[in-house]
């Protein structure tokens, strides 16, 4: 083989090889930072996996706070509330703060893991107004309130008022 030639090859393998390293190298990374969302009913039915119960993956906990669930003890950081779909409860921990706008009845995305069957949450996201939830949380809640049969604002039925 003509020296050139087999210089090139080299270089057309060299290169390739880098290209798939940093190839492999990025899916490793988004994988890692990928945080499934997921409802309480989804987690305390078993359908989010055994990693998500056991504790070992990070995953978004999306749903409303409970009525009456917000407990925080004077002079500590930590917080625990309660998050449901409709179908289930499951209880939150977090150390921090909160963002201003969080409140019982409104809707929440935590980001953490399980710890038993607390979910221990790292970070917090409230709903920022009254027409904002976000698209997986408002999919959710949509198909709970179906299952409930939950009039929606955005219902046409629930617009209008009930025949006499």
């Amino acid at each position: 083989m003509n020296p050139i030639r087999k210089r090139r090859l080299w270089l057309v393998l060299a290169l390739l090889f880098a290209a798939a390293a940093a190839t492999s190298l990025v899916t490793l990374a988004l994988q890692r930072n990928v945080a499934y969302l997921y409802t309480p009913s989804e987690i305390l039915s078993g359908n989010a996996g055994a990693k998500v119960a056991a504790g070992d993956a990070v995953f978004r906990l999306g749903g409303m706070v409970s009525a009456n669930s917000f407990q925080r003890d004077d002079g500590s950081m930590e917080a625990r509330f309660k998050v449901t779909d409709g179908d289930a409860e499951m209880a939150v921990r977090y150390t921090g703060i909160l963002p201003d706008l969080f409140r019982e009845k409104q809707a929440v995305v935590a980001t953490g893991r399980m710890d038993g069957n607390v979910f221990v949450a790292e970070q917090v996201l409230a709903k920022h107004d009254e027409t904002y939830v976000p698209k997986e949380v408002a999919d959710k809640m949509g198909l709970a309130h179906k299952k409930h049969n939950v009039a929606t604002p955005a219902d046409p039925a629930a617009a209008l008022p009930p025949e006499r």
